[in-house]
């Protein structure tokens, strides 16, 4: 496993996102605990879960609870695992995503957090997407309140824009140190925010950092090179005898040295084969077949 920096922490390339382990498909829980101990045991060091991974209409904090379980079992070390929480969105039982965004909120999500996760201090809290009706620096504010009472011990912000990005860093200064918006071959419109991460030193967490690669053959069939822009990805992942997801995420990686990607995995192997490409290195003709415009069919 390679490792880059989080603030001042020094987390794994590479993370687990946890979600596909509380919601709708989710596994049952041996094969759930198995999921995030293969992690561990690949080098993961960075857990990241929400108050809002659970099954529509449940009580907040299914995920939260299971990492921590999962954390509590584990055979060997987990003092260097850092585990990101988020707060202010909910799943009521229409299974939508809703977005609460106050002080108070946000404050008492992050002291059921602290007690789900069985921690004195979360590791790191992110606001999990900006409130519209709610003041941006209200929320950001609240952030600010939380780590000045010692009750999180770094801050991030989740699904932010650049300005929001720059608002959030004028209020948190270097305690501040990630944002964690959707980015991959499919969804690229966070380039400005992903620049802005490289400005300002923080870490930049992909979420859906696969969509646009088929599933490998872990999976099933990969989808044949050359049927669409997302091809070339098939294509390099064939001539170097790896999944195409391994490629996706190194392509990632190679993006920029603040990028740290946290793909999903809702089985063991799929995350071990995720964690793999940490080591995984492309060569700039191999990432420049990668780099397509998004306007390619």
């Amino acid at each position: 496993m390679r490792f880059r920096r989080l603030g001042g922490l020094r987390v794994s390339a590479i993370g687990l996102g946890a979600m596909p382990l509380s919601i709708e498909g989710r596994p049952d829980e041996t094969r759930a605990l198995a999921t995030v101990h293969a992690a561990l045991d690949a080098g993961v060091t960075l857990l990241d879960t929400a108050d809002s991974y659970h099954l529509p209409g449940d009580a907040p904090g299914h995920n939260e609870q299971l990492v921590a379980r999962a954390l509590a079992t584990y055979g060997g070390d987990t003092a260097d695992v850092l585990v990101a929480t988020k707060g202010g969105r909910g799943r009521p039982a229409d299974g939508s995503w809703t977005v609460t965004g106050s002080a108070r909120h946000l404050k008492a999500a992050a002291e059921a957090s602290l007690k789900r996760l069985g921690v004195e201090a979360i590791g790191l809290y992110q606001l999990h997407k900006p409130d519209p009706a709610v003041p941006f620096e209200e929320s950001v504010g609240a952030l600010r309140e939380l780590l000045d009472e010692g009750k999180i011990r770094l801050a991030g912000v989740s699904n932010a824009d650049a300005g929001q990005i720059r608002r959030a860093h004028a209020i948190l200064g270097d305690r501040l140190v990630s944002v964690q918006n959707q980015y991959s071959p499919a969804v690229r419109d966070s380039e400005a925010e992903l620049r802005l991460c490289a400005e300002l030193g923080l870490a930049f967490l992909p979420w859906s950092p696969l969509g646009g690669i088929s599933r490998s053959s872990l999976d099933g069939p990969s989808r044949p090179a050359g049927t669409d822009r997302f091809g070339a990805f098939h294509a390099v992942a064939k001539e170097r005898g790896v999944s195409p997801q391994q490629v996706c995420l190194a392509w990632l990686l190679a993006a920029s040295p603040t990028v740290i990607p946290i793909p999903g995995a809702s089985r063991p192997e799929t995350i071990r084969n995720s964690a793999a490409a940490a080591n995984l290195v492309l060569s700039a003709e191999e990432l420049a077949r990668l780099t397509v415009p998004e306007s390619a069919p």
